[in-house]
Order: structure tokens, then sequence, then C-alpha cells
């Protein structure tokens, strides 16, 4: 069964490296829409601070002759955190372009209109967006960036303007100058005046349209998550759907960081966290060659895991890196990030599964339908992840982003449940045998045991599935990494709690001998105690017609062989199979 899974991972592992030969993630986008009929598309959503820098470039957009009278083009707006867009919000039924910028009251936005008959990109601001620092291209922005930061040191935005020679511009000039809205009362209706040159190219069949801007974020009141969409208004028409086909390139980087201003912290993150599982996972080993008391395989594999977690959050830390430096990842060290998260999502599937059905501490037989529960979880883990891989090689825009997205969710959650299922059997089965074999003080400690450990992975996947979603949608912009964290920690906590529980020594709290069992327990003439926090092992046996001196000067104790005791466990409980 071993050698089919691990056949099976090893085949995942192949199918995502010729994934990430052609496909690769970075802050520097190229998105290629063919044959879509959407009504908007999320090209982009990025972090800025002071100082960042947006390069678009739409080009090859296609249009059937007779057709240039349709509405197109992009909306830029920003908002504080990753929640719900308040714009497409409201705009679920009508195309959001064919409203006056004017009337937008949910916070700064622009647009940019496509004019195919005029050949023009017009250019409005609503009346929140305050200065847009709009260039032609991105050539004239890095020249004029360390003077327009020199200036924000030394005074506020209206500082700037006033140093400034005051001038109209109605247009952004061919010569890449800086064209703001100038300082007015009516700063939007100045913004609607601004336009950028459509360039047209002709063959025998279609028009291709192509056309590019640069935003520079100047100031701090300018920082926020910026996000950008592309909008066909004729596809809000139920009766004529519009074919959509064009390129757009994005580079999006934050004074020379790719990162987006929540993510920056996530490199030294997954480095802090990959070291302190690979600390604990060598205490892990040192616990297990330290201890006197019996080892089962179960242990070994909760060591493998650890490392596996420890290696996966390295190499997701040099990806980011790469991306942080270079706008893109290497892809030698994405293939070695997603090889081994795959395998480590598929050991934790397995060693939760084996730990909820008992393996090695209640029983070393798998039954049947324990086998049949791996055939389920594992392949839809490996889906999952899979999913999870596919995502983040994508591009928001794309049409199959969507659908992974809710495939991810769906196989997610299905995972989750699927895995309650086995403590639940195990809870059951102890419950049946606590009154049927003559062992209901180990059979009651051990349901304590499953007990806590079910209640374990519901919290850990509550907050990891929901809580830690809620977080990311509610903190601002720059503390988004804070979901990335919370996640890590409780897993490092599930971890932890899980070793403490299922670790090899004696004397196991929860197998602690309450004097009210001991009471009961002698009037049958028996007691038991437990050898180790998993197992039972040691007899102590008493007859009550002997002598009390007798008694208490030589108790005999029957200590029965592990592998004896083992084959009695398996045959008492393959008596009791699961309902």
């Amino acid at each position: 069964m071993s050698r089919r899974w691990t056949g099976l991972l090893m085949t995942v592992a192949v199918l995502i490296v010729a994934l990430l030969v052609t496909v690769t993630v970075a802050r520097r986008h190229h998105l290629e829409v063919r044959d879509d009929f959407r009504r908007y598309i999320l090209l982009s959503t990025f972090g800025f601070y002071a100082g960042g820098v947006l390069d678009v470039r739409v080009s090859h957009f296609r249009v059937d002759p007779g057709t240039e009278e349709n509405m197109f083009g992009l909306s830029l707006d920003k908002t504080m955190s990753d929640s719900m867009n308040p714009y497409l919000d409201s705009h679920q039924d009508k195309c959001i372009l064919t409203e006056p910028v004017a009337v937008q009251s949910n916070g700064p936005i622009v647009f940019f209109k496509m004019d195919l008959k005029q050949n023009v990109v017009h250019v409005s601001c609503s009346k929140d967006w305050q200065n847009i620092h709009l260039y032609k291209d991105r050539s004239g922005v890095p020249a004029l960036r360390s003077k327009r930061q020199s200036f924000a040191q030394a005074s506020d935005s209206k500082m700037v303007y006033m140093q400034r020679r005051r001038r109209a511009v109605y247009h952004v000039p061919e010569s890449n100058d800086f064209a703001p809205a100038v300082e007015t009362a009516d700063v939007a209706t100045v913004c609607s005046k601004l336009t950028l040159p459509l360039e047209v190219k002709k063959d025998d069949m279609f028009k291709y349209y192509s056309f590019n801007f640069a935003i520079y974020v100047a100031t701090k009141n300018e920082e926020g998550l910026y996000n950008l969409y592309f909008h066909s208004c004729p596809n809000y028409s139920p009766n004529s759907l519009y074919e959509l086909n064009f390129n757009v390139d994005i580079e999006e980087n934050n004074s020379g960081n790719y990162l987006s201003a929540g993510e920056m912290p996530l490199p030294a993150l997954y480095f802090m966290m990959s070291v302190l599982f690979f600390l604990s996972g060598l205490f892990w080993v040192f616990i297990l060659r330290k201890s006197k008391h019996p080892l089962f395989k179960i242990h070994y594999l909760m060591g493998v895991l650890v490392f596996l977690k420890s290696l996966s959050l390295m190499f997701h830390a040099i990806n980011y890196h790469f991306i942080e430096v270079q706008g893109e990842h290497v892809e030698a060290w994405a293939i070695l990030y997603y090889i081994t998260h795959l395998l480590k999502g598929a050991v934790l599937i397995i060693t939760i599964v084996l730990i909820g059905t008992g393996w090695t501490f209640i029983k070393h037989i798998l039954a049947d339908k324990d086998k049949k529960l791996f055939m389920i979880v594992i392949p839809l883990q490996v889906l999952a992840n899979v999913a999870e891989i596919i995502i983040a090689e994508s591009d928001e825009g794309d049409k199959e982003y969507s659908t992974w997205r809710d495939i991810f969710m769906l196989v997610d959650l299905l995972c989750c449940g699927a895995i309650l299922f086995p403590v639940v059997w195990s809870i059951r089965h102890l419950q049946e045998a606590a009154g049927t074999d003559g062992k209901a003080a180990i059979n009651l400690r051990k349901l304590k045991l499953f007990r806590q450990f079910y209640i374990m992975i519901v919290c850990y996947i509550y907050f990891t599935r929901i809580i830690v979603i809620l977080l990311k949608i509610t903190v601002a912009f720059q503390y988004a990494w804070l979901d990335e964290m919370f996640k890590e920690m409780a897993t490092y906590v599930f971890f932890v709690l899980t070793g403490y529980k299922f670790r090899p020594v004696s004397q196991h709290p929860y197998f602690s001998v309450h004097g009210e069992d001991l009471d009961d327990e002698d009037d049958d003439g028996e007691v038991i105690f437990t050898q180790s926090g998993l197992s039972d092992g040691i007899s102590k046996i008493t007859n009550r017609s002997q002598p009390s001196s007798t008694i208490a000067s030589g108790a005999t104790l029957v200590e029965s062989h592990e592998e004896e005791r083992e084959n009695l466990i398996s045959k008492r409980e393959s008596s009791h199979e699961y309902d």
C-alpha cells in the first residue's frame, strides 16, 4: 500500500514539474485573455507603499469590424483591506463604466475608458482621488521618484504642488512629462480631461488596439490596496455577448521590492517558522532516542512530518525571496517547495487518520473501513494540494483561476470532514468496549484522549479555514501577512499538542488510575495499570482469600510480554468491528 501511494505522489510531483515549466508566478504579470465572455476580469490586486509604481500595458485588444461603439476599459480603485470590492457589489447588473465617475462615493477610483472611434483613452477620477500621478509609460517615473520622495520628506503633498509651476494639463504629453491633476476645487473635472493615446493596427479581418500607462504612489495618503479590473460593458447584456481577446502586462513594485505591502514580512516569517519546526523536530528525535518506553511506527512518522513541514517552509521562504528581488520566482526553488508541500500535506492527512483510527495505540491492524477511508482521503488531499499549486501559479485574471479556487475550497472541506470520521469511529468503539471486555477503566481513559484529539482537530480546522480568512479580509492591507502568521502558529500548536498527547511515556496523565477506578476494580479482584501512556501493560492481581499479611508482603505482579499483549489486544478488538 505504501509503494502504491509513493508512486502516486511521485506521479503528481512530475505533473507539477511539467506545470512549472510553462507557467511562472511573479509580480510581473503577463495575462493572455482568449475567447472570454466575462463581464469584468480582476487583473491585479497589490498593496502599495509610498514610492510604489504600477505599470500597465494592454495590447492586441481585438475588435470586430462595426463594433467600435461598444464600451471597454479599466477601473483602478483603492481600498484599505482585502474585503469585498464596494464598486462591484453595487454593479452586478450594470457596467460601472457607463456611469459618471463623479457619482461614485465608495472611495477613490479611476476609469480608463477606451474610445475606439477617436483612438484615445479617457481618464476620469472620482472626487476621493485627490492627486493622480499618471505617466504615459514607466520610462518617466524613475527620474522623478527620488525627487518626489525628497520633496515628500520635507513637506506634504500640497506643498509639493506649490513648489511646482502651476499649469493646466488636459492630456498626457508625448514627452513623458509628469501629468498630475492640477490643484483645483474640482479635481474630478480636471482629471476627466486627461487622455492617453490608443495605438491601432489593422489586418484583413480585425483591428488591434494597445495603450499603456504608469501610476506613481507619491505620498503616504496614496498608500493602499490597488485593485485593477477590466470591464466589458457589452457582456452585461443577456442577449448578445462579446468575445474578449487581448493581452495585458503588469509590473508592480514598492521602491524596488516586488512584493505587495502585505507580503513583505513573509520571507522572514517563513524562514523563522522553518527554523522553529526544525528545532522541534530535533527535540522530537531526542525524545525518541532517550525514551525507555515502547516506540511505535507512528512516532517516527510524526517526526518525518515535522521535518517535511520545515523543508516546505524553507523553500517557500526562498521562493518569496526571489520574487521580492526579481519580480518572479526561480523554477528550481519553486519546484522543491511544491514537492515538499505536496508530501507534507499527504503525510499530515495520513498521520491524523492513523492516529484517529488508533493504529498502534489501540490496534495494530487496519480494518477494511480504515483502508477504504485512506483510498478516499489521500486522493482528495492530493487533489486539494494540486489545486492550491495551480492557484498559486495562475494569474487572478485567468478563467480557470476561480474554478480551481472553488475546487480547492470544496475538496479541502471534504478532507477536513473525512479525517474526523476515524476519530469518531474510535470513540464509538471504545465506548462499546468499555462495557463489554472487562477493562472499562483503560478504555475510558483512551476514550478521553481521543475525544480531546477530536476537539483539537475541529479547533485546528475551524481556525485555519475560517478565522484566518476572516482575519485576512478585515485587517488593513499592510497587515495581510498576519493571516499567514496565525495559520502557521496554529499548525505549530497543533503539532506540539499532538506530540505531547501521544508521546512515548509511562504514567501518561490520560491513563492515570483514579481512586474510584481502583475501588471498582478491587471489587473484581483485579487492578489494571499501564506501562505507557498509550498501551495497557501490567496487571496486579490480588487474592482476597489470602491472609492480609501475605497480601502486604508479596503481591504477585504478572508482566506480559509485549508481543503477546499486542496479540491479545488485536484479537480482542478484531471482535469489535466499527459500525
